[in-house]
Order: structure tokens, then C-alpha cells, then sequence
């Protein structure tokens, strides 16, 4: 009786390729070589991702596009305030990393401290950057128009280097069941909205016009 052959999906081809860098210790030399090996065509291959390399771009993506799905399947999330948003992400999108944690750290152990600039992650930091904005709510956000998308690049720009940080720290982590990577992510969130304050951002943005004001009538 003939094998049925697996039917292949963009999520069959990433745990293919996540099980040959673990079993391996490298990243496969060639699509053809990682093709034949698991019994799918190069054509097969191209149909999801251009080359390896945009198929390692992807996997942290994908992680953060199923943290988002699982979120999404919570009836109360809609409901959220935009802290509380941040938080079930963070702790979701870590259990997610944590379940494939020998991938996580043998991708990026290597790269030491230098995460921001890591390619891989690229993906994943579009990604990330475009759900931040996608949250950010009337109470964070400034009810200066003109300055509403210099606000919402800096809220984006600074979680991103937060959830960086969050990551190395979770790399680092060697606590039971992670539980300080838990304790770092609540402080660091919690600072970090207590920082976003938009309150004296209003003032000093309605002193600043006054104060032009002032000089302009005064000219």
C-alpha cells in the first residue's frame, strides 16, 4: 500500500526545518539538499519562502502571528486596555518561544547581546511594530493631532527595543519554569506605560505653543 505523502503547508515546511537546525547544529546547504531530505519538491519550497534566509526571517513572525491568534480566541480581549493588551502578549508570545526554546536560543545564543541588529528578526519587528500601533488607545494616545504619528513611531520604536530586551533577558533566564523572565516582564511593562504618561506630554506641548506664540506677537 503506497505512503500518503504529507500534505505540505508553510507551517509543515518551518517545524521541517526547525528539527534539521536542532538535529543538526546548522541551517540546511542547500533548498534542494532540505527539499529531498523531507521528501517535498524545491517547487514545494519556493510556493512559501524565496530562500532560507526568508524562511528564518519568518519563524519568529509566525511565532508572533500565533501569539496573536491564541490572544484573539480570548472573548475578552477586545476589552483590554491597551497595558493589559501588552501583557497577555508578552506572557503568550514567551510560552510560545519557551515550548521551542532549544530553536530560540540555537538561533540566537551565537548573536550574544547583538539582537537588534539580527536578521532573523526582522520580520518579527514589522510585525510586532504594526500590532503596538494597532492598540494604542485614546487614554495613551495625545490629543495633539500633529503630533499623534510622532507619538505612536516612538511608542512602537521603544516597545521594540523592550521586547529585545524582554528576549535576552528570557535567553539568559536559567530560573525554574522561567518565573524571572515572568517578574521582569510585568516590571518592564508596568514602567514602561507609567513612562508613556501622556499627561505632561499635552503640557509641555501646550507650553511650547504658547510660548511661540508669545514670541510671535511680540515680533
Amino acid at each position: 500500500m503506497a505512503t500518503k505523502k504529507t500534505i505540505i503547508t508553510k507551517d509543515t515546511i518551518v517545524s521541517f526545518y526547525m528539527d534539521y537546525v536542532l538535529e543538526n547544529g546548522e541551517k540546511p546547504k542547500s533548498v534542494y539538499l532540505f527539499a529531498k531530505l523531507n521528501g517535498f519538491t524545491e517547487a514545494e519550497f519556493y510556493d512559501f519562502f524565496g530562500t532560507i534566509e526568508s524562511l528564518e526571517k519568518e519563524i519568529f513572525k509566525i511565532f508572533l502571528e500565533k501569539t496573536i491568534e491564541l490572544l484573539h480566541k480570548d472573548n475578552d480581549y477586545p476589552g483590554y486596555d491597551m497595558k493589559t493588551k501588552m501583557l497577555s502578549l508578552y506572557f503568550t508570545f514567551f510560552e510560545l518561544l519557551t515550548a521551542n526554546r532549544s530553536y530560540v536560543i540555537m538561533s540566537l545564543k551565537k548573536y550574544d547581546s547583538n539582537l537588534k541588529n539580527l536578521l532573523q528578526l526582522s520580520g518579527l519587528k514589522e510585525s510586532f511594530k504594526t500590532y503596538v500601533a494597532d492598540i494604542i488607545t485614546d487614554d495613551i494616545r495625545t490629543k495633539q493631532e500633529q503630533f499623534q504619528e510622532f507619538q505612536t513611531k516612538s511608542i512602537q520604536e521603544s516597545s521594540w527595543i523592550q521586547l529585545l530586551l524582554t528576549l535576552k533577558f528570557w535567553v539568559d533566564d536559567v530560573s525554574p519554569k522561567f518565573e524571572k523572565t515572568d517578574i521582569y516582564i510585568e516590571k518592564s511593562v508596568n514602567l514602561s506605560f507609567e513612562l508613556i504618561d501622556t499627561a505632561p506630554l499635552d503640557s509641555l506641548i501646550d507650553l511650547g505653543k504658547f510660548i511661540f506664540k508669545e514670541k510671535i506677537q511680540k515680533t
